[in-house]
């Protein structure tokens, strides 16, 4: 990405809401569904990248001299659009896509490629997704990572659930998280515990204020208090652990 050349974005609609693509010249380096004003979203991004994205409205003559890069940045997005649509029609189960991780830091990109690995229609608890990065202790910090995540539905943190193998939050939205879960298994997902969904809502705030993803300890994000939550119950044994990676689903989910 050059002066000349800002980020460009991108609004496809969905049958979660509309997803905002943004793209540099290095990859997708956010995609995820959003239901407030696009201007926003866009603002947001603009402060994290320190450049406001601009509209992709294709190549046209009167800009050759970056014609090359606009026609790479346009299949980026039809790609990422096409797949997208198939995954919603139940015809993909992975995306191939060119990330841009520039947003993603420390042990928060460990976490997020350990979440790659979990497979379609499967799901793992924020402790096992710690153990899969490298860092058996840190599934407070797998929580902050899912929750501050600049990708959705590609890097599927949705597949990440409670030690318990209920939900849990989804950025303030847990009605996406159910859906995603039930076009790949099937509807049969546990109900959150009873109150918890007004706690996680809270922390989902903190986490959209711009807490520190590579902080264990951080309060923010909603799966960041699944986290905690997923992790105490993993100790003690009170629930039984979420399917194990790589495990089919049980027989009706």
């Amino acid at each position: 990405m050059t002066p000349e050349e800002p980020p460009r974005f991108r609004v496809h609609p969905s049958p979660i809401g509309d997803i905002l693509i943004v793209t540099t010249a290095d990859g997708i380096v956010t995609l995820h569904p959003f239901d407030g004003p696009l201007r926003t979203e866009i603002e947001r991004v603009a402060l994290q990248l320190r450049a406001v994205p601009v509209p992709d409205e294709g190549t046209d003559a009167s800009s050759r001299s970056s014609r090359r890069t606009r026609v790479a940045a346009d299949s980026v997005f039809d790609v990422a659009i096409a797949q997208l649509d198939e995954y919603f029609e139940g015809e993909r189960r992975g995306f191939e896509l060119p990330l841009d991780w520039r947003l993603v830091r420390g042990f928060t990109r460990a976490a997020l490629e350990a979440v790659c690995d979990i497979s379609y229609g499967e799901t793992a608890s924020y402790g096992e997704v710690a153990v899969m990065a490298g860092t058996a202790r840190a599934a407070r910090a797998v929580g902050t990572a899912c929750a501050t995540t600049p990708f959705s539905i590609v890097v599927p943190v949705h597949r990440v659930v409670r030690a318990d193998g209920s939900l849990g939050e989804y950025g303030g939205r847990p009605d996406l998280k159910r859906f995603l879960i039930e076009l790949e298994q099937g509807p049969g997902i546990p109900p959150a515990p009873s109150g918890a969904d007004a706690t996680e809502a809270e922390a989902a705030a903190d986490a959209s204020s711009g807490a520190d993803a590579t902080d264990a300890d951080a309060s923010s994000g909603a799966d960041a208090t699944d986290a905690d939550a997923s992790s105490r119950a993993e100790a003690t044994g009170a629930a039984a652990p979420a399917a194990p990676v790589g495990a089919k689903p049980a027989a009706g989910v």
